[in-house]
């Protein structure tokens, strides 16, 4: 086991908030693992079929599913992203469906 304060259990993470997940009014919670000046890492569980709304994308960021299946959309496309997928946030507005229960590890840039 490894003993930093800088190293996050996302596993276990992930696990305990889909069950968070499933139990809530949205169907969805997150949780910031990383809070910087200019980095921000938010895991975020959704159960099948909800849908985290269009928003404006950030400078910079990705989108890595830890697990299940997410579609990444714009208005004009979309990428299914399944288990360890990692896509780059495009700089556009977008929004993400959980096609099935799932797991996402958010990381954006801050300025």
């Amino acid at each position: 086991m490894i003993d930093h304060s800088t190293v996050t259990a996302t596993g276990a993470l992930a696990a305990d908030l889909l069950d968070e997940a499933r139990a809530a009014h949205s169907h969805r919670t997150a949780r910031t693992v990383v809070s910087g000046n200019s980095l921000r890492a938010t895991l975020i569980a959704m159960t099948g079929e909800t849908e985290l709304a269009e928003h404006d994308s950030p400078p910079a960021g990705t989108l890595q599913v830890l697990s299940g299946t997410v579609l990444l959309r714009t208005p004009s496309r979309q990428w299914q992203l399944s288990d360890g997928d990692l896509a780059v946030l495009p700089p556009e507005r977008h929004s993400v469906h959980a096609v099935t229960d799932a797991t996402v590890l958010l990381t954006v840039a801050l300025h």
